[in-house]
């Protein structure tokens, strides 16, 4: 065990807990009420602090870290309107249970309750978006606090922890006791869970394995995909979640979100068995709790999940199994159902579904992001991860590019959140600076977080940068034109240019107008070290006629 007999003040004991615990980044925007915190940091060369451009972005990003890495990322914001921005990324967090730790600065604590200079009461404020707010109050419980907002981000259902830091209490010195990290327990299936597997599909004509949620892992990839062919059993992986298998498996069949295809959602409806791993089964991927019921499952369900809170939360499953993906895996991972003959045409069916779901038929009118999509995936690495947002553009890209070579080879947010891309690019090169990373993403994505390539440039990161620019907020579009046809507002955008944009930060612009244009672009990309950006203009009035 570590001990310390020295005097150090609030932000060195905050500083060397976390490197403690191995923390690999810290993404801030510099503020006063954590200045002894940056002080500390100063000293631990092994903690990449990563100075952002805004707190919503520097939010997403230490997000996106924990995504990559399954361990908690930190995020450091003042109090007041840094505290405020940066809940974009904590909502995130939450709904795609992403370790993380939040720290903010707060007021002193002898002007709490006054209104102080952007005083916010944060515990009331995050209460709704973390699994835990708490507030340090004395230098000596630092340790304490850091070890058990380390635990509470990963464990059960991992998610983000918020902890508050007056400002005198960073300030102030102690000469207290480092907490050495604790690991965190594994939430174990129990011994008879492969015998309620076989007993759960016995009998079953039309089943299907759902595969999502946090704590995914490479080898769980090869694991699913062993046991789905074993089996001849279908896989569907939840929204956002596309590469926990290989999609060039044959018992891959397609993904629940805003690209499944109408057989898909029909196979997934009509299923009478359902074994769901690690998903929580949302609105989104449920197409608002229709294709599997609620509360009460038009299949059977078998459930498994590491948080017992999640079980029967929404659906009542008729099998509830409370364990980690991993321990799950490890009980069933030789079994062979006695079934499994009689699934292999209900399986080719999904997958040739699809398969024609997922295959262009491009008749070359005009230049469309379905072609760059088509083109991307047909020319980058296997391995290359995919950061993107959401809009229009993150409904084509999650139907025709097909994710094979590597887990974590999607970097998206289930919680739907606009601006994602760009930072979630930024983290992905810093964890994986070997790999190519390529952010795609709409016009009105982009321009919600774009001052995060002035980080990207200063980090010297080599990011490509797509920006599907069609002039309009394709989503909310989609739904005026079909709702409120012919009356058209608040949707129309008035873009800079974005080449010179990213020239500005020593960066390479172009623009491109055909996927020939496209293609010769990227290549220039290949051949430069820094930031790429294409700008890839589609035509906005087809695109629209598109819609209507």
């Amino acid at each position: 065990m570590s001990v310390n007999t020295r005097l150090r003040h609030g932000g060195k004991i905050l500083a060397d807990q976390l490197a403690l615990r191995e923390c690999e980044a810290v993404f801030c925007v510099a503020g006063e009420s954590f200045l002894p915190a940056l002080d500390g940091l100063y000293d631990h060369h092994s903690i990449k602090t990563v100075t952002c451009r805004h707190e919503g972005g520097a939010a997403i990003m230490a997000e996106a870290y924990g995504k990559m890495t399954g361990r908690p990322s930190v995020c450091f914001v003042t109090r007041g309107p840094g505290a405020t921005n940066a809940s974009l990324g904590a909502h995130i967090a939450l709904q795609d249970s992403t370790p993380m730790i939040l720290m903010i600065g707060q007021v002193q604590r002898e002007f709490l309750d006054r209104e102080a200079f952007q005083e916010v009461d944060f515990r009331t404020m995050y209460r709704p978006l973390a699994k835990w707010v708490a507030q340090v109050e004395d230098v000596r419980r630092i340790p304490e606090y850091v070890n058990r907002a380390w635990l509470t981000a990963m464990s059960g259902r991992p998610g983000p922890v918020v902890l508050v830091f007056p400002e005198d209490v960073l300030f102030d010195e102690a000469d207290v006791q480092d907490l050495p990290p604790v690991d965190v327990p594994d939430v174990v299936a129990p011994p008879h869970t492969a015998a309620s597997v076989i007993d759960f599909f016995n009998g079953a004509k039309q089943p299907v394995i759902i595969v999502g949620g946090s704590g995914w892992s490479e080898r769980l990839r090869v694991r699913i995909a062993q046991f789905a062919a074993r089996n001849n059993l279908p896989v569907v992986a939840e929204f956002r979640c596309q590469d926990y298998m290989d999609n060039a498996h044959d018992n891959y069949i397609g993904d629940l979100g805003i690209s499944t295809g109408p057989e898909l959602a029909e196979m997934v409806h009509s299923s009478d068995r359902i074994l769901c791993i690690g998903a929580r089964l949302g609105e989104l991927p449920t197409r608002k709790y229709s294709l599997i019921e609620a509360p009460i499952p038009n299949a059977r369900l078998f459930h498994v999940h590491s948080d017992i809170g999640e079980l029967g939360k929404v659906y009542k499953p008729d099998v509830a199994v409370n364990a980690t993906s991993a321990s799950f895996f490890s009980t069933i991972e030789d079994l062979k159902l006695e079934c499994s003959a009689d699934w292999a045409d209900w399986t080719r069916r999904g997958r040739e579904a699809y398969l024609k779901h997922s295959t262009l038929i491009d008749d070359h009118s005009a230049f469309t992001n379905e072609q760059v999509i088509d083109w991307l995936q047909s020319h980058l690495p296997p391995d290359t991860i995919v950061a993107s947002g959401s809009g229009i553009s993150s409904g084509v890209l999650h139907r025709f590019y097909r994710y094979g070579a590597a887990y974590r080879t999607q970097l998206a947010p289930i919680a739907g959140s606009m601006g994602y891309s760009v930072p979630a690019g930024i983290s992905a090169k810093l964890y994986a600076p070997n790999r190519k990373v390529v952010v795609v993403c709409g016009d009105g994505c982009f321009m919600m977080t774009a001052q995060e390539l002035a980080t990207a440039a200063q980090l010297q990161l080599e990011l490509l940068v797509v920006v599907i620019n069609n002039s309009v907020l394709g989503t909310i579009r989609k739904h005026q034109e079909r709702h409120y046809p012919k009356r058209v507002i608040a949707t129309d955008l008035l873009n800079p240019d974005f080449a010179k944009f990213a020239e500005s930060f020593g960066g390479l612009g172009r623009a491109a107008r055909s996927i020939e244009e496209f293609a010769e672009a990227y290549q220039d990309s290949k051949e430069f070290r820094g930031i790429s950006l294409i700008d890839v203009q589609v035509d906005k009035e087809r695109y629209i006629d598109s819609l209507v």
